[in-house]
């Protein structure tokens, strides 16, 4: 790969229920993103901000997507604010494919998207929403205790590819400023860092949370983060689809916005929400170069 410090670099920025995104094309995998330079494009004040850079690469020319290429032509090369690599993110898949729509490399309808979490599954809506196919939640029986401010509560240990921990509270107040990850324990059930989710009740089968991300802080929503909810929720009420054989849907509003999380009988988990492209420019080498 050659240097992003010796060309302009081009970006766009966009956003799915306001986590947001620097996205990165590099359809053959030439820019070198060293972690300082994505927590740099991340910065909010120096930077372009971001939760978190979309690197844009043709699967085939990537080598952790090269085996993935015959079911999916574009990789999700996904990195978290502070610049370490992440397995998926399911607001940043949307704007992903919403992405690939605006630069003219899918049209609306069915579009696979390879990421380090597997192959997901897309359907862009024309009423401008973007369903996600995300795979299967894995429920641990490892227990976890989160706190904050001297309060604790137990957290369902659930894995949609990344890992979360899910707390149920009265108040989302209660979760704190989130400006740091709460302690958690035993920090051995989770040796690569955890997404942590704090959910209140709304109504039934509707919930709100309040998340924070593993590299990131407090982010405005986390897709995967919401998919964990909804499972965790639907297992506290007691509904399980592939024991009922029925679907399962909950409403879960996030700090920008609402996603709808369905779970099926076979245990996939589909993800509604909007993505929006918001702007696109050059970032000059000297820019670049004073990283």
């Amino acid at each position: 790969m050659t240097s992003t410090q010796t060309t302009p670099l081009r970006y766009l920025k966009g956003h799915g229920t306001e986590n947001d995104f620097v996205i990165v094309p590099d359809a053959e995998n030439e820019i070198d993103l060293p972690p300082a330079l994505v927590a740099r494009l991340c910065d909010r004040r120096a930077g372009l901000g971001g939760d978190g850079v979309l690197h844009v690469v043709r699967s085939a020319a990537h080598p952790e997507a090269r085996a993935m290429a015959d079911e999916a032509e574009w990789f999700m090369d996904y990195r978290n604010a502070d610049g370490s690599v992440a397995e998926m993110c399911g607001n940043g898949v949307r704007v992903f494919a919403r992405y690939l729509e605006h630069a003219g490399h899918v049209t609306a309808g069915e579009v696979a998207v390879a990421t380090r979490g597997g192959v997901k599954r897309v359907h862009l809506d024309k009423d401008g929403s973007v369903t996600v196919s995300m795979g299967r939640a894995v429920l641990s029986d490892e227990g976890v205790t989160v706190a904050v401010d001297g309060r604790s509560w137990p957290a369902r240990n659930v894995n949609m590819g990344n890992p979360h921990a899910v707390a149920f509270v009265e108040d989302l107040a209660h979760a704190g400023t989130l400006y740091d990850e709460p302690p958690y324990e035993p920090a051995s059930v989770y040796p690569d860092g955890v997404n942590i989710e704090f959910v209140a009740d709304r109504g039934p089968r509707h919930v709100a949370m309040r998340v924070h991300e593993r590299g990131a802080a407090e982010t405005r929503s986390c897709g995967t983060g919401a998919c964990a909810v909804a499972v965790a929720a639907a297992r506290r009420d007691g509904a399980d689809p592939a024991e009922t054989g029925a679907p399962v849907t909950y409403t879960v509003d996030v700090l920008g916005g609402t996603l709808v999380i369905t779970e099926h009988p076979d245990g996939e988990i589909e993800m509604t929400g909007p993505a929006v492209i918001v702007a696109e420019g050059t970032l000059e080498p000297s820019w670049l170069a004073q990283g």
